[in-house]
């Protein structure tokens, strides 16, 4: 029964002393760029549509297949006659979330989208909840530098991953 235990304690020991000599990998971060996968799931944003309205119509699907709960709606009638209803309160919880990209899914009308966006940072928690008016802003902000944070734009892959593509097959 105690060599059990020895061996054990040796396959350890052995894992240890693999990782002391192993090549240690550090990004200099701000200094220079990480190198982010194609795929990469960053911020949030509320999309606008041709008029600059929100484009969310409130269907809730979003929020129902978030697995972490971190988005909140609060419908209103909309002003607009086009639609049935917008969004009068939109809150992504950015420390809650696990970016796993199921509300961009679920999205009947591409409004909530994930941009390659990396540097999230606040003070406090209430800067980490992003409401309605700070995810269109990440829309402005994308849409005004169009190489910048955006992932997807209605199902299909962005810039990042068609810059990607370009270095796998040599273009």
């Amino acid at each position: 029964m105690e060599l059990l235990y020895v061996s054990a304690i040796a396959e350890g020991f052995g894992t240890t002393i693999r990782h002391l000599f192993e090549r240690k990998v550090t990004q200099q971060y701000p200094e220079s760029e990480p190198n982010l996968p194609p795929h990469y799931r960053g911020v949030h944003r509320l999309n606008r549509d041709d008029q600059g309205r929100v484009k969310c119509v409130a269907c809730y699907l979003c929020a129902t297949a978030c697995p972490a709960h971190c988005i909140d709606i609060v419908a209103a009638p909309s002003p607009w006659p086009d639609r049935e209803k917008y969004p009068e309160v939109f809150v992504i919880d950015e420390l809650r979330c696990i970016y796993c990209g199921m509300c961009e899914e679920a999205c009947p009308v591409d409004a909530i989208e994930l941009t390659t966006l990396y540097d999230l940072t606040g003070y406090t928690r209430e800067e980490m909840l992003f409401d309605k008016e700070k995810l269109l802003s990440v829309f402005d902000r994308t849409v005004e530098f169009p190489g910048e944070g955006v992932r997807t734009q209605r199902g299909r892959l962005g810039p990042a991953s068609k810059a990607a593509h370009k270095e796998d097959s040599g273009d």
